[in-house]
């Protein structure tokens, strides 16, 4: 009974990058040397070993992970979960939100981005004077409800200069921020630099800000579960972007480079589209499709929004079993009417019914030094298998 203890137990929500954040802040604390046991839509896990795949993202997976022999926990804590059956331990050192965004709108319990935001909120009542809420100093939505919290506040974001972070510096609390294209963390009385932006291979070279702002994320989760500055810029240095499966990896067939993500909400989107239109490429190609439980106004402008970004042609999947209460062809249908409002031609538009199918005749049009968007939600799994087995082999 001696060695039964606490451990460190770091709650990460939000409405994207969560396992990103969770995968990442894990790299760092084996790095300080820890064995590290994670919860996630993805699997559950201790270190290398993933005990079982599928969404733990909820207290049945936490449970899980806090039963075995580990040194820190970091759980995944989504909407559903915390929906069904709330939190799965009373208290935890840091709960971390990366952002509030439009996502499963009009579900139960999340009618609004306002119930949204007090649906994630719930991980703040495993706080107490001794941990600390990190939340994004760039969301304006958690910037105002942080002002209800009592338990102190890291703010991390892209610019130093925001209010909320300049005041944690001017107050001595802490803060993790952007200063000369380097990582940086403030202790509430000292700088540390980490690490330059572009060396953390998940930024892609600085493109990737939403992978920039999970990265800060993970500096001050991982920082307040025990892991020194050196450990955190090992893990940001060393993890590679195909060590995040399904989020914003790159693969090569025939020399056509393929970007997949598995982002599936218009902000996750808009992320994708911002690193791939800063992509060197001769031709642009996308593949996607969208769920039908959005207005028909927000369809129509991620299509239109996509088209700016020059692409060459557009290869619509009709995702069957995310239509959600609207008819056949009826999402593809509003997606097109986007697409035509941006500038496409109908002869750049293609429709299919899955997924595969779409990237399969992407591939085919493709040729050496165009890029392909593949932005996967029903086949994500198998995709990526397929990817993965069939991309180009490196030396």
């Amino acid at each position: 009974w001696s060695a039964v203890r606490d451990i460190p137990i770091g709650l990460v929500t939000g409405t994207n990058g969560k396992t990103t954040t969770v995968r990442l802040t894990q790299r760092m604390l084996r790095a300080a040397g820890y064995t590290v046991g994670i919860s996630s839509t993805d699997w559950i896990g201790v270190d290398d070993t993933i005990i079982d795949r599928g969404d733990y993202s909820g207290p049945g997976g936490a449970r899980a992970v806090l039963r075995q022999n580990i040194d820190v926990a970091v759980l995944e804590t989504a909407r559903g979960g915390l929906l069904r059956r709330g939190l799965g331990m009373p208290r935890a050192d840091a709960a971390l939100i990366t952002n509030v965004a439009e996502d499963h709108l009009g579900d139960f319990g999340s009618e609004d981005l306002f119930e949204l935001l007090n649906l994630k909120w719930i991980v703040t009542q495993a706080l107490d004077r001794n941990s600390v809420a990190i939340l994004n100093a760039d969301d304006p939505l958690l910037v105002e409800k942080a002002q209800t919290l009592q338990a102190p506040v890291c703010w991390f974001g892209l610019d130093e200069h925001q209010a909320n972070i300049t005041q944690n510096v001017s107050t001595k609390l802490p803060a993790v921020t952007v200063k000369d294209e380097h990582f940086c963390r403030f202790d509430g009385n000292d700088w540390h630099t980490l690490c330059g932006i572009d060396d953390a291979p998940i930024t892609v070279n600085g493109t990737a800000l939403h992978n920039v702002s999970n990265a800060l994320g993970s500096i001050a989760l991982a920082h307040c579960l025990g892991a020194s500055d050196t450990a955190i810029t090992r893990g940001l240095t060393e993890m590679q972007l195909n060590d995040n499966p399904g989020r914003c990896n790159f693969f090569s067939i025939n020399g056509v480079e393929i970007l997949l993500d598995f982002a599936h909400n218009p902000s996750a989107m808009q992320a994708i589209f911002s690193i791939a239109a800063n992509r060197p490429a001769n031709r642009r190609f996308l593949c996607f499709g969208q769920a039908g439980d959005r207005t028909d106004n927000n369809i129509r402008e991620l299509a239109r929004h996509a088209w700016t970004i020059g692409l060459e042609h557009v290869f619509i999947s009709e995702l069957a079993d995310y239509r959600r209460g609207r008819g056949a062809n009826e999402v593809y249908g509003l997606l097109l009417e986007g697409l035509r409002s941006g500038g496409a031609e109908p002869s750049q538009v293609s429709h299919y019914d899955y997924e595969r199918e779409s990237l399969e005749h992407a591939i085919n049009m493709a040729r050496s030094g165009d890029l392909i968007i593949m932005l996967a939600l029903a086949e994500a799994t198998s995709i990526l298998e397929w990817l993965a087995e069939h991309a180009d082999k490196t030396e």
